[in-house]
């Protein structure tokens, strides 16, 4: 990346700005006929690993499939003090990139784009819950180009970092066997996102 380009600092979606495990677990309870709180915290990226009634990744797909359908991408809630974290960093003329793969499922593309968007868009405050300036759909997240990311999925961490990219792990129970540099919360990551701007734009000088 140009040494004269801002601070790009790549966001994922799920799991870090919005809280899709606890969205999913009320449709899948749902489904099933369960209470959600019979539903286990996922401590693996497999649900079925984490005692969850999803024989595998078919059923999970097909489980997936129908709350997107329901409008999940749309409904989520948001992780506590995202919004205005990110909008302080964004006012700091940090750049904001959204970083998402949900273009799972063939047929849906057109909602789950739709739902994205008009989620991250929708009012807080009198303005938009996530100031992006990008929105990348994408599996290869190494690919969009950033300076910074963070994730919660232990196979996206090891990518980018595989990538030789500054990828921190936003903290979840699937995700404890990652070593290297984790937040637990959004403030905790906006004082990380400020300390590795500040050495980017030293570097520039």
């Amino acid at each position: 990346m140009d040494n004269n380009s801002p601070f790009v600092f790549c966001v994922d979606l799920d799991g870090v700005v919005g809280k899709y495990h606890e969205a999913f677990r009320g449709y899948v309870a749902r489904y099933k006929n369960l209470d959600p709180a019979q539903l286990p915290e996922a401590t693996n990226w497999d649900f079925a690993l984490s005692g969850w009634p999803i024989s595998g990744r078919d059923e999970y797909l097909e489980l997936h499939a129908r709350a997107v359908e329901e409008g999940m991408f749309a409904s989520m809630e948001p992780i506590e003090n995202v919004s205005e974290v990110l909008w302080r960093l964004s006012d700091d003329d940090i750049w904001i990139r959204v970083v998402t793969h949900r273009l799972l499922i063939k047929g849906s593309h057109a909602q789950v784009v739709s739902d994205t968007v008009g989620w991250l868009q929708q009012d807080v405050g009198g303005r938009p819950m996530v100031p992006y300036r990008d929105l990348c759909f994408v599996a290869e997240k190494p690919d969009v180009g950033g300076h910074l990311y963070v994730d919660d999925a232990p196979h996206n961490i090891t990518n980018l970092r595989a990538s030789g990219i500054n990828a921190v792990v936003f903290d979840q129970p699937y995700n404890q066997h990652l070593d290297g540099d984790r937040v637990t919360n959004w403030l905790s990551l906006e004082q990380y996102v400020r300390s590795a701007a500040q050495k980017h734009y030293e570097q520039q000088s």
